[in-house]
């Protein structure tokens, strides 16, 4: 299997733990990823104009040069704009006109690549029935909560429910972990408007946080760097916003499937959050 990886800004960055953590989980179940060319920022921030169209086209354009039909866009934030963009070229013909005046040329957009998250590649292409085969360490004793936000199951289609999602669900049943159902597991963090309305990020990341240690969990786990920011990097605020401590460590799905198929913890960059997940990890036996 290969496909085609849009790793985005975070991945390279703020995020470097989901990509190493991705890469190396996907080459162990024989998953092969092909980086874009050239790729540019996805424009996950812009609220209107041509640029929430143009700036992901481009990039599935250059998939397309690359002889790639499918891209792997493991940031909530890239996955909702290169697939907007994506269905956009799609039905709309003077839409794809539009994009491809704006491209460099000879760089051309048929508009005929799909776009998944890496999660949904797991679940709908590759199997659980094939990971839970392939599971060496079964993750038995943690309680986690899945976090979805607001952006993974987004544009509605025909992959998971927006308001009742359960693609992480059903994943971490299969690696063996004590799934935490919660209230707030689709609501939305206030990662996008951290910088310029923390106090608001601060009290909707609070109630995420509060809801899932109020079900039981011992950690949370999600798939999109925006709302891992939100809830690692803003918890000591969401702590002040709820009146109490939290202690909830945040970890990308991609670190627990490593887990779960043998990979050293060392390896899955545990030692970048925040609130660190290595004493929980260490009295569970990783």
């Amino acid at each position: 299997m290969t496909y085609g990886y849009y790793p985005g800004c975070s991945l390279l960055s703020s995020a470097k733990e989901y990509d190493l953590s991705l890469r190396l989980t996907f080459a162990r179940l024989g998953i092969e990823l092909v980086e874009v060319e050239d790729w540019n920022c996805c424009g996950a921030v812009h609220g209107e104009g041509q640029g929430v169209i143009a700036l992901p086209a481009r990039n599935l354009a250059l998939a397309e040069a690359q002889g790639l039909d499918t891209l792997i866009a493991p940031c909530s934030g890239c996955y909702h704009n290169l697939r907007r963009a994506s269905k956009a070229v799609e039905a709309d013909k003077a839409t794809r006109q539009l994009v491809n005046a704006s491209l460099a040329e000879g760089l051309q957009l048929k508009g005929n690549i799909r776009v998944l998250h890496p999660l949904y590649v797991l679940l709908q292409e590759y199997g659980l029935e094939r990971i839970r085969a392939q599971v060496t360490q079964p993750l038995t004793g943690m309680k986690v909560a899945p976090y979805y936000g607001c952006m993974l199951t987004r544009p509605r289609d025909e992959f998971d429910s927006p308001e009742r999602p359960a693609g992480l669900d059903e994943l971490l049943m299969a690696l063996g972990a004590e799934v935490v159902d919660y209230p707030f597991k689709a609501k939305c963090c206030g990662g996008a408007v951290a910088i310029s309305h923390s106090a608001v990020t601060a009290k909707l990341t609070g109630k995420v946080l509060d809801s899932a240690k109020e079900a039981g969990a011992e950690m949370v786990t999600l798939a999109c760097p925006m709302c891992h920011t939100a809830l690692d990097l803003y918890q000591s605020k969401a702590e002040r916003a709820v009146g109490h401590d939290l202690d909830l460590p945040v970890l990308y799905f991609t670190q627990l499937l490593g887990l779960a198929l043998g990979i050293a913890a060392s390896q899955l960059g545990f030692k970048r959050h925040i609130v660190s997940p290595l004493p929980q990890l260490a009295r569970l036996g990783f």
